[in-house]
């Protein structure tokens, strides 16, 4: 027979899971996920048999697996149905998986930071994002945190927040691979990576270091714009761009539509992959090319100064 505790605890995963559908149904829809719909769910039953919700907690699943973190990502920083609340039931859906792979240990670090992103104040400065206020923050979602509770390995995370902080642009960021040093950390931890102190020093490092990334894709963007309009004015219509993956005869003017399509991608997402490592590239080879400019320029107008004097000395 089944006791009032599982009547319960089934009655509160059906509400977790009815909450959840809309979510993931926005999810399979927009990223084309072939899953057939829970028909329960979908029916919107409110006190649902066991079975119905051993097929719902199935379907969430089976969503899961199909469910890439890039995709969440990108669902979650542009959808108008992720708010606070659906921001927290997925939280609490991932946290209380009896088992994680790899896939939901990257949902969760996403999920930390795009919370914390949510609920903190716009205008907070880096300084103020100390260990004790993210976990205030957080709380709702992990619960009460004891920081004093940190293992030693957590200490290395400050380490590489000050290793980022002592960065000066996208390039160096990404040549340090800090975010690859705070991945390896974090599978180090096994288990360990679920202790609260631990997902709230992951949630710091997350949010600290999506911060660095933006500021310094739009220092980089800007900084590559700037250069493409003065290489314009002086007559340069295509640069030589292999070495950001572009061909060797690329034009100025495609390259400035590229840039400002990666504005607005980086405002959805970063990451420390291909498009970052093809910016910081871009960045370098119009700088070469505004360097290379100038020395011409230069060189034009002293042979100028040269001709001139000798004119002068002929007559």
């Amino acid at each position: 027979m089944t006791t009032s505790s599982q009547i319960s605890d089934l009655a509160a995963e059906w509400q977790e899971a009815r909450s959840l559908y809309p979510l993931y149904a926005a999810l399979a829809k927009e990223f084309v996920i072939e899953l057939p719909p829970c028909s329960d769910l979908e029916s919107g039953l409110t006190a649902p048999p066991q079975e119905s919700v051993e097929q719902a907690r199935q379907w969430l699943l089976d969503m899961d697996e199909r469910i890439h973190v890039h995709q969440l990502r990108q669902f979650l920083q542009t959808s108008t149905l992720a708010g606070e609340e659906a921001l927290r039931n997925l939280l609490a859906h991932y946290l209380h998986k009896e088992k994680h792979t790899d896939s939901d240990h990257d949902k969760i670090d996403f999920l930390l930071v795009q919370y914390f992103s949510h609920c903190a104040p716009s205008r907070l400065e880096d300084g103020d994002v100390d260990l004790t206020y993210v976990a205030q923050v957080l709380e709702p979602v992990i619960g009460n945190v004891n920081l004093e509770a940190q293992t030693a390995g957590l200490n290395l995370i400050d380490q590489l927040i000050e290793e980022a902080v002592s960065c000066k642009d996208l390039s160096e960021l990404y040549t340090s691979q800090i975010l690859e040093k705070g991945r390896k950390l974090k599978v180090s931890l096994g288990e360990g990576y679920f202790a609260p102190a631990a997902l709230v020093a992951f949630a710091r490092f997350g949010f600290l270091m999506r911060r660095f990334f933006f500021r310094f894709m739009h220092q980089d963007l800007n900084s590559i714009l700037d250069g493409l309009r003065k290489l314009e004015d002086r007559g340069v219509t295509t640069l030589d761009c292999r070495r950001a993956q572009f061909s060797a005869d690329e034009p100025v003017s495609r390259l400035r539509m590229i840039c400002q399509s990666w504005k607005v991608m980086f405002q959805a997402e970063y990451s420390s992959g291909q498009p970052l490592r093809m910016l910081a590239d871009l960045r370098s080879v119009v700088e070469n090319a505004l360097t290379r400019s100038d020395k011409s320029s230069k060189s034009h107008r002293t042979a100028a100064a040269g001709a001139g004097t000798s004119a002068e000395a002929e007559e």
